[in-house]
């Protein structure tokens, strides 16, 4: 009867590391799984970060870009405006002198004509 109660309590004691054994095997099991999750995760995160530089390299290409476009646009619009300056200077010249030579030829005494005097001296002014 001792030898039966003592067997008994080897093959309970058996059972019980078995099963602990196995409730191990299962916790390592799910310790492996959930460390290759977090490792899939990490690499996502990894590739995320990636994608997410590439794209402040694109955005910051593009507003380089655009920068370079605007100054080359601001150059050009300032060249065409001093264009357009040199041309009507050179416009009013003209008729500035065609206006003096009019009022040269026509023999007036443009000095005592207060009006006429404004006007030339206006002229002379203007460029």
């Amino acid at each position: 009867m001792q030898l039966c109660s003592f067997l008994r309590l080897i093959l309970d004691t058996l059972h019980d590391i078995v099963r602990l054994s196995e409730a191990i095997v299962a916790y390592q099991q799910q310790a492996r799984e959930k460390e290759q999750k977090v490792a899939e995760i990490q690499k996502q995160r990894l590739l995320l970060k990636e994608v997410g530089r590439e794209k402040l390299m694109h955005i910051h290409d593009m507003r380089s870009k655009l920068k370079v476009k605007q100054t080359t646009g601001e150059v050009k619009m300032l060249e065409e405006m001093h264009a357009a300056y040199e041309k009507e200077r050179k416009i009013t010249s003209v008729i500035q002198n065609v206006l003096q030579c009019i009022i040269i030829g026509s023999r007036v005494n443009w000095a005592e004509d207060p009006s006429l005097k404004a006007l030339v001296l206006q002229l002379e002014n203007i460029i």
